[in-house]
């Protein structure tokens, strides 16, 4: 269901204010949240292990943010954009990815700038992120959003979709974290919770 994945057998711009603009319905989301909870509990390819299965009743979440719901343009000039990159991962190895671009944004009045990626494997848009809430209300090594692209060149990017590494979850996944570019003080109140250990 999840990207980057593999499992190891032993993986500030102003914005115009066109760009803040709700990408994401209640009924969409709700649905979205209910197949990933179904994909957990009951998908041979979920990441929890049989204990865990046992209390299992669903992952945590934030409520919807509209605010975090954006589709913003993918900026492509600059330092190091289109330089391949080796992301470190979980395990102690490492996964080729692209630069691809940036994105600008604010959020509760403090500017917000991250990396988008190209997955060499897969060919999709990558945001790996690490933000204020990690370590508290998020998973401390960070979190994933997939961005879409649209016609326009723009960016879909709605943090409410935000999700966990298999690693949040279990042992021996190959999870690349989030580069230091991507680490931000602000908490980004959207998307999935850490999971409970116990």
């Amino acid at each position: 269901m999840d990207r980057c994945h593999d499992r190891q057998v032993a993986t500030p711009v102003k914005l115009k204010d066109t760009a803040l603009v709700s990408t994401t319905t209640q009924p969409r989301l709700a649905s979205y949240r209910e197949r990933r909870d179904h994909f957990f509990a009951h998908d041979d390819g979920t990441p929890l292990e049989p204990e865990q299965l046992v209390q299992f009743q669903g992952l945590a979440y934030f409520s919807e943010n509209p605010a975090l719901a954006m589709e913003l343009p993918l900026q492509v000039d600059g330092d190091g954009i289109g330089e391949q990159i080796d992301l470190a991962t979980a395990d102690g190895h490492t996964k080729p990815f692209v630069r691809v671009g940036r994105i600008s944004f604010t959020y509760s009045g403090e500017p917000v700038i991250l990396s988008v990626f190209k997955d060499l494997q897969r060919g999709r848009y990558f945001l790996p992120f690490r933000d204020g809430s990690a370590g508290r209300e998020t998973y401390a090594v960070g979190r994933y959003l997939d961005p879409r692209a649209r016609p326009d060149g723009t960016l879909v990017v709605d943090f409410n979709y935000a999700y966990n590494p298999y690693c949040a979850y279990s042992q021996g996944w190959s999870c690349p974290i989030p580069p230091f570019e991507n680490v931000i003080g602000t908490s980004l109140e959207a998307g999935e919770k850490a999971f409970p250990k116990s």
